[in-house]
């Protein structure tokens, strides 16, 4: 097909600021963990939409934060890395900003640095006022000259396709890249570390800081008596501190078996098998520090 599209967009903004939720609503499907922490994305995660026309690889990047570690480091450079090597930037920003802040400030300048084409993208309109709205548009774009401005809500999921259909004007003629059942280049065993850290950090709320890693140690698809397709999968929590594990594993084990519960049926739903899936807990202290294990956050 001659005027067949395809690029690649890296979505960037502040912790917090509703990459993961957009991105799972451009792509229809779960390809990014969410909870209301953050710095809750480590790696850039790609995800594919492919339309009629085109396909379009997203590129989701730790949100932009003052970095503390060394895996703070490796994610605001996988943020920064990412807006230099793609075709076309979404740069989301909350709707309820009063001015230019410190941390969208430094990724506007990151943005002129690279000249890239991009798409300014105003989350959480709902919660603003349209006067609001318009003063924060006005003051955007004296700072840069934005391909299009387009004001939504990703938890709503509206204007998702205004979105697409914008990025698709911005697209060079190219090949698909993934075949086009692909949404996304992460492997299940990523998938499911993944999603066992979403469940922990939701449902243990502030007890215990964002020092949690999850390694999927087995995964194994088998037959079970009635020849149904089932996936055992063996994973361990890794933590900071020794009072922390305590916490994540609560009473009895009703947190980890808790976590665990969540954890699984997500897992289900995403591998349309059922899954036989087992927790523990170790502790790793300052694991943020340790090369070894931030290499695995370079992507």
């Amino acid at each position: 097909m001659e005027d067949f599209k395809s690029g690649f967009v890296s979505i960037i903004g502040r912790t917090n600021v509703g990459k993961s939720t957009l991105i799972n609503s451009l792509v229809g499907e779960k390809v990014a963990i969410m909870t209301n922490k953050p710095q809750t994305t480590r790696t850039a995660i790609r995800a594919i939409v492919n339309r009629e026309n085109s396909q379009i690889i997203f590129i989701d990047t730790p949100g932009i934060h003052k970095p503390k570690t060394k895996l703070g480091n490796t994610m605001i450079d996988t943020a920064f890395g990412s807006v230099t090597d793609v075709d076309v930037v979404l740069f989301l920003i909350e709707a309820t900003s009063e001015d230019i802040g410190k941390g969208d400030r430094i990724i506007l300048e990151k943005i002129k640095e690279a000249k890239k084409k991009t798409i300014l993208i105003i989350n959480k309109i709902d919660l603003v006022k349209k006067e609001k709205l318009l003063k924060l548009i006005e003051l955007y774009s004296k700072e840069y000259d934005f391909s299009a401005v387009i004001p939504i809500s990703a938890l709503k999921k509206d204007k998702i396709e205004i979105v697409l259909d914008e990025i698709e004007k911005l697209l060079k003629p190219g090949p698909a890249y993934y075949d086009v059942d692909e949404y996304t280049d992460q492997t299940l065993r990523e998938l499911a570390q993944e999603v066992i850290r979403e469940k922990a950090l939701k449902l243990l709320d502030d007890e215990v800081p964002h020092g949690l890693y999850v390694v999927v140690e087995k995964m194994k698809l088998r037959k079970t008596k009635t020849k149904e397709d089932i996936y055992d999968i063996e994973a361990t929590i890794y933590c900071l501190r020794k009072s922390h594990k305590g916490i994540i594993i609560g009473k009895n084990g009703t947190m980890l078996k808790k976590i665990g519960m969540y954890a699984r049926e997500d897992l289900e739903k995403m591998f349309g098998t059922k899954v036989n899936l087992k927790t523990w807990v170790k502790v790793n202290e300052d694991w943020q520090e340790k090369d070894s294990i931030v290499k695995n956050f370079q992507k």
